[in-house]
């Protein structure tokens, strides 16, 4: 039985999906704040792989602190420009100098920043409609021996600090994530007047869901006021389409609600993004590890993006705590909801937690100590194989925002 500090107990409140009232958020992948993360968690992952490739290990950083300062522009029914570039700052501290090498630390994070942006944003052109700047201090140089050949030694906690997460997700959550991702993924490719700046509110009252978008429309594919109503139109009936997969619920779409079509006041873009237009961003103050911004939820305030992935716990244990929640609810019956929270202590190696709290809400007729002793084989299994996680950050398999 392992000695491990794991903690399975009733949870302190009705399951979200049976309260009277929800509230679930997503900042899509253009909007400011997640164009901070996006940005930081690229350039994260670039460093990484680029000290493994140099020196086969992970060598100290963070870029979780990088900055959007919103541009200027004028858009019109055609195609407009930029008047003020956007302007993006990266910050945070990487190491530069190991063992006679110099390892070229801002350049790695300007092409990984460009690259990023020219995926994500097509229409952000780079140099011209946005300016990206880099400053990292020095790193302390220290090695984290996680990719040897050698058995894995697991790292210790840099910190003190939490990871939260949470499963199932709700109708209202499955709604607001995959509406967000697939505006940008399938209907994006077929529709390009629709930017990456997607935002989305979901509240549900009761049986009744409102979802609420914000999407900008880029102006070069606006031809007049009709199209750009027709386009908003076109995004209403996605988005419900979505919405019916995953309830039976009644839902009302909402699209682009400050439009005054008689003021000519759309939500019309050059770019594609509310960046050009003096909407500021920051990493950590958009979606959670999970993608969601739940008020419902309990939810921890770090920043995961940019984050190193080796022993930084406001990374490691919120990511690792929405993975443990989703293979608990995967895994054993009866389970209608299901909250994980993860603390450290500095120090400590991050396979041994201060304490693993595990609060779950069962299903009518099973009780919890019909499932505690299965609840504790996954999260001490999930614990156990911790450094995995950090696997699965530079390999990309896992998002942060």
């Amino acid at each position: 039985m392992s000695e491990r500090n794991i903690r399975v107990e009733p949870i302190d409140r009705q399951a979200v999906e049976d309260q009277e009232v929800e509230i679930v958020e997503r900042k899509g992948i253009g909007h400011p704040d997640s164009i901070c993360d996006g940005v930081a968690e690229s350039v994260a992952g670039a460093l990484a792989r680029e000290y493994l490739d140099r020196v086969g290990e992970v060598l100290h950083f963070n870029t979780d602190e990088t900055q959007l300062v919103a541009g200027e522009a004028a858009p019109a029914f055609g195609g407009g420009e930029v008047v003020d570039p956007i302007y993006l700052l990266i910050v945070g501290r990487a190491t530069k100098h190991y063992e006679g090498q110099t390892i070229p630390t801002e350049t790695i994070a300007l092409r990984a920043a460009r690259e990023y942006l020219e995926e994500t944003i097509p229409q952000l052109e780079c140099g011209e409609d946005i300016v990206v700047d880099v400053k990292l201090g020095e790193g302390s140089g220290d090695l984290q021996d996680v990719f040897g050949e050698d058995e894995v030694r697991v790292p210790m906690a840099n910190d003190t600090s939490f990871g939260v997460g949470h499963a199932p997700l709700t109708e209202t959550e499955q709604i607001v994530s995959e509406a967000e991702s697939r505006l940008n993924g399938e209907f994006a490719a077929e529709n390009p007047y629709l930017g990456p700046d997607v935002k989305i509110m979901g509240k549900r009252e009761g049986d009744t869901i409102d979802v609420t978008v914000a999407a900008a429309m880029v102006d070069e594919f606006i031809a007049d006021l009709d199209a750009y109503a027709d386009a908003v139109e076109s995004v209403r009936e996605f988005v419900a389409e979505v919405a019916s997969e995953h309830t039976d619920r009644e839902v009302a779409v909402h699209v682009n609600t400050a439009d005054d079509y008689e003021e000519g006041s759309i939500y019309l873009t050059v770019t594609g993004t509310s960046a050009e237009q003096g909407d500021d961003g920051s990493v950590g103050r958009g979606n959670r590890a999970n993608g969601l911004i739940t008020p419902n939820r309990s939810m921890s305030m770090e920043a995961t993006s940019g984050k190193n992935p080796v022993n930084h716990i406001g990374k490691i244990y919120n990511l690792l705590s929405t993975q443990i929640a989703e293979e608990v609810v995967s895994e054993v019956d009866g389970i209608r909801d299901l909250r994980v929270r993860l603390l450290s202590q500095i120090g400590r190696p991050i396979d041994q937690p201060h304490v693993a709290d595990v609060h779950v809400v069962t299903d009518d007729g099973v009780a919890l100590e019909d499932v505690t002793d299965e609840i504790n084989a996954i999260v001490d299994t999930e614990l156990a194989n911790v450094t995995e996680i950090t696997r699965k950050i530079i390999d990309g398999e896992l998002t942060t925002f």
